[in-house]
């Protein structure tokens, strides 16, 4: 079993910045590929970005493009998601996730990552 735990979240004005973390517990974090999803009130929940586990490629959804940044420490067992330039069209809970598999990519659904976290708040004001 993997634990998930996420922090970072709040409000923060447009154009502001957040740094969200994600604490892995409970499996060899290393060789998973890890990604970041979020969901707005009344919409589908959507990838973010991903990052493998094994060279730490990247991948992002096009809108995040420039402006989110997905990183890991293997020996924290924590991965990153840098968020510049916030809009409030960013405005969701984003969730941490976690694959058994190392291979990630910016095609990844919902459903082929097996571990979730609660989900941290993130609201951009205007």
């Amino acid at each position: 079993q993997v634990q998930l735990v996420e922090s970072g979240g709040g409000l923060v004005q447009a154009g502001g910045s957040l740094r969200l973390s994600c604490a892995a517990s409970g499996r060899t974090f290393s060789s998973s590929a890890m990604g970041w999803f979020r969901q707005a009130p009344g919409k589908e929940r959507e990838f973010v970005a991903a990052i493998s586990g094994i060279g730490g490629s990247t991948y992002y959804a096009d809108s995040m493009k420039g402006r989110f940044t997905i990183s890991r420490d293997n020996a924290k067992n924590t991965v990153y998601l840098q968020m510049n330039s916030l809009k409030p069209e960013d405005t969701a809970v984003y969730y941490c996730a976690a694959r058994r598999s190392w291979y990630a990519s910016a095609e990844l659904k919902r459903v082929e990552f097996d571990y979730w976290g609660q989900g941290t708040q993130v609201t951009v004001s205007s």
